[in-house]
């Protein structure tokens, strides 16, 4: 079974507003809601690609009842933990001429909560992937994600990490099956500058010399790079398509990454990522799976 973690889920609330004048009374031309958070973002693309997961993490007051209900109606399992005080955030996001957010800070994670979310990695059996993306809110300690694959270390539980700088680079010593940062974050981890794609490959083995199996550096426009666990490289451009949201585009490519590897095929595993990461980016929420099948063909 695959697991996602998402330690700070988000009602996104999209409000489109061309022309946002501060000070004055802005009015939406159309706006949206989207439940996620980096871990869920991961389920939802799994299960449009037919792959079941969970859904672990912390969910609190009406936001986060709304998370959970939304989340379970795009066919993921959820097994949140619902704390006792507070609210789940709900980020702003403004659609103008330059794409603006508001995130919120989110509820504390107490204790008793933070305990019995350890007590739920207990069930993950030999062969079960987990999930872990993005930032660690403030309640926790830094080192969570540590302590996290600390507790699994006793078991053949396989890891993708996708977070950045010492977030990421102190987890690489429980060897993480993947890990997906991008050019700018790669070169912020080794304090160089990243010239062309040799120098991606030279870094993304540096970080496997350091613990990681496969190493996917995203690119933006450039497309990504993947060093797989065998030594080989493979490079896949972009797909054609009219960018319209940012938001999610990463999750998206971990989870086809992931998808796509169950058939064994590194390159393949690539390219579905990056059909999924790229449906996301061209669809005004998450991608739905008729997206991504017409731009694997395209690819």
């Amino acid at each position: 079974m695959i697991y996602t973690v998402t330690f700070n889920p988000a009602v996104d609330y999209i409000m489109r507003i061309p022309g946002v004048k501060l000070g004055e009374t802005n009015r939406s031309k159309g706006d949206s809601l989207i439940f996620g958070g980096k871990g869920i973002n991961v389920s939802v693309i799994l299960r449009e690609l037919g792959v079941d997961s969970v859904a672990l993490g912390f969910i609190a007051g009406f936001t986060g009842e709304a998370i959970e209900k939304g989340v379970r109606e795009r066919g993921v399992t959820t097994d949140f933990i619902r704390l006792p005080s507070g609210t789940s955030r709900i980020n702003v996001k403004l659609k103008s001429e330059v794409e603006t957010e508001l995130n919120g800070t989110g509820p504390d994670i107490d204790d008793k909560s933070l305990s019995a979310f350890f007590e739920k990695l207990t069930a993950l059996r030999d062969g079960d992937l987990i999930v872990l993306a993005g930032s660690i809110p403030g309640s926790l300690p830094p080192d969570i994600y540590e302590r996290i694959l600390e507790k699994l270390s006793d078991r053949d539980i396989w890891s993708v990490v996708d977070a950045t700088k010492d977030l990421l680079k102190n987890v690489l010593k429980y060897r993480p099956y993947l890990i997906k940062p991008n050019s700018a974050e790669l070169a912020e981890l080794f304090g160089v500058e990243i010239k062309n794609d040799g120098d991606v490959v030279k870094y993304a083995r540096r970080l496997q010399d350091m613990g990681a199996r496969n190493v996917i550096v995203s690119m933006a426009g450039d497309g990504a790079i993947l060093v797989d666990e065998t030594g080989g490289v493979h490079r896949q451009g972009v797909c054609r398509g009219t960018v319209v949201n940012s938001a999610g585009a990463g999750d998206s490519m971990v989870a086809g990454f992931i998808a796509g590897a169950m058939t064994g095929d590194s390159d393949y595993a690539l390219k579905l990522g990056t059909a999924a990461g790229g449906a996301t980016a061209f669809s005004e929420g998450m991608a739905e799976r008729e997206l991504i099948d017409e731009l694997l063909r395209q690819l």
